[in-house]
């Protein structure tokens, strides 16, 4: 048991990933909450913004209840699997993340804001990991859609390191990086704790606040 959950903590390579396939899995036609339809598309004056933090069920909760979050969906992103399922995923064998993806409504909630809800949602120090749930798809992730927005996740990331280590915890392993492609995943995964409220969380934060926003412009 340690053997197979130490293998799925390692990244897998390219060559040695599984190759998917070309068409897009079934998923949810809309939200469970908003019902608004569950697409990629990005209505005009909002932005998208993109984390992983373990578990997507839990995380996507977290965004969902935030005034000013119009639509939230939950994906893998981030490996070299083409459309992977949840099992592929699972199985470490994609190098894929379990996402979140957000679009928002950046004159009601900064992109900051997001960042604050991201690092003290959660512990971004565990790397391969996420409390009990061990696997490259439950990894700290932030996945930036603009230059803005990643100099903010930077500077965010760089804001809440000491305070990690004079908690006690180690360094931050979250990767900062440009947004992959992102895949849906299956219908019953999107919005899954609405629709099983007592379902599995498995999401903690250290109780560390993150301090934000200091002379970083919002990214809009």
């Amino acid at each position: 048991m340690f053997f197979m959950s130490r293998k799925k903590a390692e990244m897998i390579s390219a060559a040695d990933a599984l190759p998917g396939r070309a068409n897009a899995i079934p998923t949810a036609e809309t939200h469970h909450i908003s019902g608004r339809p569950l697409t990629l598309d990005v209505p005009e004056g909002l932005d998208v913004a993109m984390f992983g933090m373990g578990c997507f069920w839990g995380v996507e909760r977290m965004f969902w209840k935030l005034d000013g979050v119009y639509l939230t969906m939950v994906g893998y992103a981030g490996g070299f699997t083409h459309n992977p399922t949840y099992q592929e995923v699972c199985s470490g064998q994609t190098a894929h993340n379990e996402v979140v993806r957000v679009v928002f409504d950046p004159a009601v909630i900064s992109y900051d804001a997001l960042l604050q809800v991201f690092w003290e949602g959660h512990d971004p120090t565990q790397g391969m990991r996420q409390g009990n749930d061990m696997g490259t798809q439950y990894r700290s992730g932030i996945y930036t859609s603009s230059d803005a927005q990643a100099e903010m996740a930077q500077a965010s990331k760089a804001a809440f390191a000491p305070r990690l280590l004079s908690a006690g915890y180690g360094a931050i392993t979250t990767e900062i990086l440009p947004a992959p492609e992102f895949y849906f995943a299956e219908d019953y995964h999107q919005q899954y704790l609405s629709k099983n409220p007592n379902g599995y969380c498995g999401i903690g934060g250290t109780g560390v606040t993150c301090p934000i926003g200091t002379g970083v412009a919002q990214a809009g």
